[in-house]
């Protein structure tokens, strides 16, 4: 009891000494989004904007990229699970 009512004198004392600033705010607060323009960032003629980005029809070597794509997701797929299950089963054997 005599524990309890010392922290509330502490505490009422600290709250009220001038040490703190009266006008703290609490919460969650954060910086206003910046926007982009004003020469920050790019420029707007040269800007390649996302719905022209992936024109697969007008890559030059086309058939050869995306085939190289297909065979490269195709192989991480594949080799990196089989990597996995006999890394853990030789480090489970060694155990």
């Amino acid at each position: 009891m005599a524990m309890n009512t010392g922290l509330r004198s502490c505490v009422s004392k600290l709250t009220n000494s001038t040490i703190t600033p009266k006008s703290v705010k609490r919460g969650i607060h954060s910086t206003s989004v910046k926007k982009m323009g004003g020469g920050h960032g790019h420029d707007e003629p040269a800007y390649m904007h996302a719905k022209h980005m992936y024109n697969l029809d007008q890559i030059k070597f086309q058939r050869l990229k995306m085939s190289l794509a297909v065979f490269t997701a195709f192989s991480i797929g594949v080799f990196v699970p089989i990597y996995a299950v006999v890394f853990q089963q030789k480090k489970a054997s060694s155990a």
